[in-house]
């Protein structure tokens, strides 16, 4: 039985479905070098992984190749034009978030996503007053899954890590709950690859969509 006093939610692939926007600024991003789009259904299992990880899938390039550092600003300069384009909360995440706020259960936003790109997101979703605290990958010295981010976001709350349960889509999310002693469950509805097995990750629960959270609350 999971025992929490508080939720903390990923953002991209947990929370809310960025992927289409994040697609729509990488195919775009092709289109302006002359090369091909790439499917919606190629682009979303990189979606949680950030630019590197997305402009290594459309140009099989990385951070120390020439060329890099341009497509990647631009990519982002992109994203930031569309950053709310289609996003939108998971299905039956409002209802989610709703039963929390009805039972005086605190919630916050604890991403890898820069606060520059997290911050306007979180406010076009409407989420901004809602949510109890959002850390982003550059709000500590560390990321994801290095437990910094996440123990600040219990002090932000004022809630011990041991009464928080953490709910991601990534391994690595997974690893940053356990690393601070949280409660950990694995959203298999965000954007897993074909190659991840999320059975291996030691989440406490595996859950298949966001209504499944009801039923621990």
């Amino acid at each position: 039985m999971l025992t929490f006093s508080a939720i903390l939610f990923d953002l991209d692939g947990t929370l809310a479905d960025t992927a289409p926007d994040l697609a729509f600024a990488l195919n775009t991003l092709l289109q302006e070098q002359g090369h091909s789009t790439l499917t919606y259904e190629a682009i979303r299992p990189v979606a949680s992984h950030g630019s590197v990880a997305l402009i290594k899938l459309g140009f099989n390039i990385g951070p120390e190749d020439d060329g890099y550092k341009a497509l990647q600003q631009r990519f982002i300069s992109l994203y930031q034009q569309n950053i709310a384009r289609e996003t939108r909360l998971f299905d039956g995440m409002e209802a989610v978030l709703a039963k929390l706020e009805a039972n005086n259960i605190s919630w916050g936003i604890v991403t890898n996503k820069p606060a520059f790109l997290t911050d306007p997101l979180v406010e076009k979703l409407a989420l901004a007053d809602r949510a109890a605290c959002v850390v982003s990958g550059d709000t500590t010295a560390h990321s994801k899954p290095h437990p910094a981010p996440m123990l600040h976001a219990c002090e932000l709350i004022n809630h011990a890590p041991e009464d928080c349960l953490y709910i991601g889509d990534a391994e690595r999310d997974i690893q940053a709950g356990k690393n601070t002693n949280m409660r950990t469950m694995t959203a298999r509805w965000g954007y897993l690859a074909p190659h991840d097995h999320p059975e291996s990750w030691q989440a406490d629960v595996i859950i298949d969509h966001p209504r499944d959270i009801l039923q621990w609350l």
